[in-house]
């Protein structure tokens, strides 16, 4: 009876957050109530079986379809997902083994740019015979190519490297992401392979191979309906299959290593660790989901140009790690989640809530100060305007108080 109520309790949260979502489709404060829900079943004390219940009902059935009445709401889901697929991704390097890489987001745009390049007519700039662009059947052989290319390009990069640590690392690491990012920046010459500074569009969209079906069921229902729920599915496909992978390695001998290697890499080695294999391993994994992220990415939005891969990606990937508690799976998710709703919705909000306001030219009077028009409120007020300002604020607010991060791993928590 005692795990019953909290179960019951969260199913009227979610229920009444639905409902508010679906009465006023514009809200943002109400989409977060939505999202809430599932922050809430890390801490309410129920059956695990209920636990998935319940987050099966809000990520395969609520989400989709408060979505079909606002697009932002999906719009927002897809992009939590690509976050929480690399901020797991570098949770490997990071969190398990301890390597500080700030160069993860060039693994990114090398799967992003392997589709785009041949998933669009750019390839026919290279190789004759206009055979370019690839059909979208191609879409999830390439999907498997990328991951081969992650973690080729991941191990090669680790090889040169296993000598640094700490900082020095991070500095190779850095150089990596942005020797990556000219290169594709300024491969438009005198071979166009990757149209520079130009980008490349159009880029092909993933098959639709269960249209015909909908079709014989007497469902008609036009593309751009079916794509954003179709890439909501995809993504959040991805990123399930990346948490199972990532629990069942740290669970593993594999995982073991890592946390071996993070803790003391010298007792670590004494102990028979194979140091070296290890941590090639794990460059290659992370590296490797990052490069498939990087595909569906390429996909969803058709075009991509270097300016989606700077530094600052890294950055605040890295910043979603540790914000949520570096080497916990939670934690990545909880962090790759709050960081995006933040910048998507919070501070975009609010900035669309000044720009109303200041449009409005209503006057607010203040005692002892007068009125004062809110057109004339500056454009520098605006909140989206500060995102790294206030992610460096919270930063600091973390390492001061709470280090660990929000849901550290299991090792690390206080009671």
């Amino acid at each position: 009876m005692s795990g019953s109520l909290p179960s019951l309790g969260l199913l009227a949260y979610i229920a009444a957050s639905s409902v508010l979502a679906f009465v006023f489709p514009q809200s943002v404060l109400a989409f977060l109530l939505v999202e809430a829900s599932l922050l809430l079943l890390c801490y309410v004390s129920a059956p695990l079986k209920i636990k998935i219940y319940l987050a099966a009902l809000v990520l395969l059935i609520l989400i989709p379809f408060l979505g079909t009445f606002n697009g932002y709401y999906l719009e927002v889901a897809i992009q939590i997902g690509i976050y929480v697929a690399l901020a797991l991704g570098l949770n490997i390097v990071v969190g398990f083994v301890g390597l500080l890489n700030l160069g993860f987001v060039a693994f990114y745009a090398i799967g992003a740019y392997l589709w785009a390049i041949f998933g669009s007519p750019q390839a026919n700039e290279f190789i004759p015979g206009g055979f370019f662009p690839l059909s979208a059947n191609w879409f999830f052989i390439f999907l498997v190519f990328s991951i081969a290319a992650g973690a080729l390009t991941g191990t090669l990069l680790g090889l040169p490297v296993l000598r640094l640590r700490g900082d020095y690392l991070a500095i190779v690491t850095l150089g990596f992401a942005e020797v990556v990012r000219a290169v594709v920046n300024n491969l438009d010459k005198p071979i166009n392979i990757t149209n520079g500074p130009k980008g490349i569009s159009p880029i092909v969209k993933p098959p639709l191979f269960f249209k015909p079906w909908l079709e014989f069921f007497g469902l008609e229902i036009a593309d751009s309906t079916l794509y954003p729920l179709y890439f909501y599915f995809l993504v959040l496909l991805m990123a399930l299959l990346i948490i199972l992978i990532t629990r069942r390695i740290e669970d593993s001998r594999v995982g073991r290593a890592w946390k071996a290697i993070r803790e003391d890499e010298l007792a670590a080695s004494a102990m028979g660790v194979p140091v070296v294999r290890m941590k090639l391993f794990a460059f290659a994994v992370g590296a490797s989901f990052a490069s498939a992220v990087g595909v569906l990415f390429a996909a969803k939005q058709v075009f991509i140009n270097p300016e989606s891969f700077t530094f600052m990606e890294s950055i605040g990937v890295l910043a979603m790690v540790i914000l949520g508690g570096m080497g916990s799976i939670p934690g990545a998710i909880l962090g790759a989640t709050g960081v995006t709703i933040l910048n998507l919705q919070l501070l975009k909000g609010l900035s669309l809530w000044l720009n109303g306001l200041r449009q409005s030219g209503a006057e607010l009077t203040l005692p002892l100060l007068g009125s004062y028009s809110l057109s004339q409120l500056p454009a520098q007020f605006e909140p989206a305007k500060y995102e790294r300002m206030v992610f460096g604020l919270i930063l600091i607010l973390m390492m001061i108080f709470r280090p660990q991060g929000i849901l550290p791993p299991r090792r690390d928590r206080r009671t």
